[in-house]
Parts: structure tokens; C-alpha cells; sequence
């Protein structure tokens, strides 16, 4: 996982790239221009690292995912549980709702979650 890992920077970007994709590399420069004030060439370096870590592929200026937004996001997830919980999801939850306590909203998709998920 350590090769999908993004700065907050890198995550925005690849972000707005699973929105548009398919996206032509011109076109991305141009959006990262406007969303983030950045030039082009700092536009084509994040790109060149996401597509390193092969979360994406430029392929004759087409930008296209190797990895969906979706698969990244439940990776992520995975390994900052392990890393931080030692991988268990109700000490997350207990952590988690020590600050900010759950909804009945919440609470109730959670149960849903959880019920889809057994057996």
C-alpha cells in the first residue's frame, strides 16, 4: 500500500482525476490551473508520480484509472486500521466516537452495513 499512499495535495488531484476520467492530459493541466493554481509542468509531475505508483496510466494524452477511486479509498481504509488499530474496526469506531458521537442517522446506516456484510 505503501506505493497507492498520496499527500493531500496528490489525493485532490486524483481526485478530480476519477471525476472526469477519461480526461486528456492537456485538458487536466488546465483544470489543475484553474482548481489549484498550478502551472502545467506541476500539473505533468503529480501525474507522472500517481501514474508511477500505478493509480493511473497517461496513454497518448488519455488519463485513464488503474485503480478505482473506490478500491483506492477501501485500501486506504484497510491500512490505517492495521497500522493504527492493529486492524480492528471496533477500536477505530471506539476512537472514533470519542470526540464525535454518532447520529441515530448513523448509527442505523452502520447497522446496515454491518448486517450486509455478515455471513
Amino acid at each position: 500500500m505503501n506505493e497507492l499512499k498520496m499527500g493531500t495535495a496528490e489525493a485532490k488531484f486524483a481526485d478530480m482525476i476519477w471525476e472526469k476520467e477519461p480526461i486528456a492530459s492537456g485538458e487536466l493541466a488546465k483544470l489543475a490551473n484553474d482548481i489549484f493554481g498550478w502551472k502545467k509542468t506541476t500539473s505533468f509531475t503529480v501525474l507522472k508520480r500517481l501514474c508511477d505508483r500505478g493509480l493511473f496510466q497517461n496513454q497518448n494524452g488519455m488519463v485513464t484509472a488503474m485503480v478505482s477511486q473506490k478500491e483506492y479509498y477501501a485500501r486506504h481504509s484497510e491500512t490505517y486500521v492495521d497500522e493504527t488499530f492493529g486492524g480492528s474496526l471496533p477500536a477505530f469506531l471506539a476512537a472514533f466516537g470519542t470526540r464525535k458521537k454518532f447520529t441515530d442517522g448513523e448509527i442505523e446506516e452502520l447497522l446496515k452495513i454491518i448486517e450486509s456484510m455478515r455471513g
